[in-house]
Order: C-alpha cells, then structure tokens, then sequence
C-alpha cells in the first residue's frame, strides 16, 4: 500500500509515519491514524485520548498564579530554561518529591509541557544512527520523535510478574552489552500503568551503571498511584543522578495541562543542552504559565489525595463493566488513568475495533498500534471523565464489544 500524502514532506519527517509498521497493519501507523482521524480533535465523539478537565479541573490557585504573574510585565520574558523564580521554587519541591538534591540554576529547565521537554530531551541526547532502546508498549509519539532524529530503535517489551508487568531487564542487560546509548520508558507507564517496583528500579540503575547509558523516564504519573503503591525514583539510586533524565510536570494528575508547563530534571551539561533545543524550538515555556509551577507539589497534596479517590472508583467500576464482555481481557493498573484491555480474542484489527467504538459507540479510543508491536489487539481509554455520561459510554462500548465477539 502507498501512501498519499499532500505537500511536501522530508524523509525524517516520513520516517515518523512508521512504514514498516505495514507487516503487522497492513498500513503505515500514520496512514491507520488518518482512517481513524485521529487528529487530536475528537471528531465531536467522547473522546477518551485525554482527561475530562471539566470534570476534573485544575486546582483553584492555578488561575491565581497565573493571573499573578500576568499582571506584573516583567514576567513576560524568562531565560530559555525558564523563570528563575520558578526554577528555585520548582528545585525545593522535587527535591522533597525526589530525593534528591536539585540545584535550580544547574539541573531544571521549564519546558512547553512535558511533551515539548520529550522532544528537547531526544534533540539534545539522540544522533543519527544512535541504539535507542524504547519500552514496548510505550507513550504514542516516543518512537515518532525518535525515527525523525534517525535513532535505531529497539523496542523492549514488558514481562508479567507477580508484582504486575514490569519491564525485561534479562533482555535491556543482554543488549546494553552490545551497545546502548539511551533507555527510553515511562513509570508510571504509558499505557499500561504498570508501577515498577523498587527492585526493577534498583537493578535497572546497576544494568544502566555497568552499561553506561543514559536513561530517560517519564514520571509523569508518578503522584497518580493507587493502594499506596510504594513508588521509587530513579535518579534518587546510588550513581544515577548522572545519568537520568526525568520528565515531570502537573497536566494529568494535577490537570494542569491547559497551561502547557513541564519541567525536565537532570545532569547540568544535559540541561545544557536541552536550554539549546527549547531557544531553538519555542524561545520558552509560555512564560505567564510558569508560574503555576511555584505551587504545584506544594498546595495541592489534598487536592491530589481526593483525585486518587475518584480516580480509582471510576476504575474499578469500568473494569467490572468491560469485563463482562466475552474473551476480552483488562486489568487495572497500579497507576495513571489508563486501562488497557485486551480484545485479541475478537480477532479484529486495531484500526477496526477502533472504528466499531467509534460508529457503534460514539467513543474515540487510543488503538494498540500506536504504542509498539505489543499494543496490536489492545486499545487503551482515559477513564478520567465525568461519572455518569462515562457509565453509559462504557455501556455503549460493552455492548458493540459484545456483538462483535458473537460475530462468525
């Protein structure tokens, strides 16, 4: 199959459609995103890509913060790597989250969202032919971003355990001996909600250590874990303050994403680097919405502690209603707002099952595809959405779930 596209694009900008996705698609992973539309828009369909930020909107004091820094001009303009207000304030409060210690002026840049701070990261750390290697599954738009540097990527599955799925760090050891430059993966993970364990922490900081590699985890879920889920950071081990790179930022748990901040915590030559990317990009993150940032970790640990409530009554009642549907597969994870269910049984494909969700139940969904080889047969869904219209969207699922699997 051929891809149409209009205008001109440049081969880096080509390679993001993930062409050799074709085998197991029979389409490029861009070309299935246009069947679907998945353009970010919703279509005027529930849209489970994302939070309900009306249902669960941000805390109150994020508008005054920002409506503060607003009224006093001289904040219009920060350094690239954000305001040092900002930078000071934010240094205090993840070095508690972290434990850590962070210097402000060496080991913080404030990025354009945590998505802008992805793709500054990449820029600064990845070359062309570099060995990346990416959690398998793992968030959407990781592996675009890293075919459009020409990285080689080397997907790295999860394993299930007693303590849930967890990275295979036999297989991230075996290849960090062949040669590894960058681990690239999300914890609370990204779809999944997969908690690593302090032991898959501890032994992924050794296997990255005598490897001497970097790595890079999102943590964005990080205060999104459910039952008191112990969770343990990685620059926090012994020896990889040096070599972590952490993305954090307040537009899911906190949802704060409206405001489009985040931050990217690591070594000072990285940050370095990183600073270079952002002048390049977008000059700063929006620089009135930095400073939502001086009370975020700070204000709002009830308001947090609330959200986890909701958050996980919502969860368990959609996993029992998509459980009733036969052959399919899900487990709640230990984190984030994701459910990823298994429909493989229906022996449909993701764009397909998709597009069913869409025409029967009016609901767009994240198919597997979009998030590596493992994803094929499974799409993911945000339950984070106003109670009793999700109630009824997830009936409309289960129901075109469950006439599909009667189906010859």
């Amino acid at each position: 199959m051929t891809e149409q596209f209009d205008g001109p694009e440049s081969e880096r900008l080509r390679r993001t459609h993930l062409p050799e996705r074709r085998a197991l698609l029979g389409m490029s992973v861009r070309e299935a995103d246009l069947s679907l539309g998945l353009d970010g828009a919703g279509g005027g369909l529930l849209d489970t890509t994302h939070f309900d930020t009306v249902r669960f909107p941000p805390p109150e004091w994020a508008l005054e913060s920002f409506a503060g820094a607003y009224a006093d001009g001289n904040n219009a303009y920060t350094a690239y790597r954000g305001s040092s207000e900002v930078r000071r304030a934010c240094a205090q409060s993840i070095s508690s989250l972290m434990g850590i210690d962070i210097d402000p002026s060496r080991h913080i840049a404030v990025t354009a969202g945590t998505q802008s701070g992805l793709f500054a990261v990449l820029s600064a750390l990845v070359d062309e032919g570099d060995v990346v290697v990416l959690a398998d599954p793992e968030y959407l738009f990781v592996e675009r971003m890293l075919r459009f540097l020409g990285a080689e990527v080397v997907r790295l599955p999860f394993v299930e355990t007693e303590a849930g799925l967890q990275p295979d760090l036999d297989q991230l050891e075996a290849l960090s001996r062949r040669g590894v430059s960058l681990y690239v993966t999300s914890n609370p993970n990204n779809p999944t909600g997969a908690v690593f364990t302090e032991e898959t922490v501890v032994r992924l900081a050794r296997i990255a250590s005598e490897g001497d590699f970097t790595v890079l985890v999102d943590e964005l879920y990080c205060r999104l874990v459910y039952d008191d889920t112990p969770y343990t950071h990685l620059a926090a081990q012994p020896g990889m303050t040096d070599r972590t790179v952490t993305l954090l930022g307040g537009s899911k748990t906190e949802s704060l994403s409206g405001f489009r901040v985040g931050v990217v915590v690591g070594p000072g030559p990285v940050i370095d680097a990183i600073e270079q990317v952002l002048a390049m990009m977008c000059l700063r993150a929006p620089a009135y919405a930095q400073h939502v940032l001086t009370r975020w970790l700070v204000d709002d640990h009830d308001f947090v502690a609330r959200r986890l409530v909701e958050l996980q009554s919502i969860q368990r009642s959609t996993v029992a209603q998509l459980r009733t549907v036969p052959g399919l597969r899900v487990s709640p994870g230990a984190g984030t707002a994701y459910l990823w269910p298994d429909v493989s049984a229906l022996r449909l494909a993701d764009v397909e099952v998709a597009r069913l969700l869409q025409d029967e139940a009016g609901v767009v969904v994240s198919p597997g595809y979009q998030f590596g080889p493992s994803g094929i047969g499974r799409f993911r869904i945000c339950y984070a959405r106003e109670e009793v219209e999700w109630a009824r969207a997830v009936d409309r699922m289960t129901s075109a779930l469950t006439r599909a699997s009667r189906l010859p």
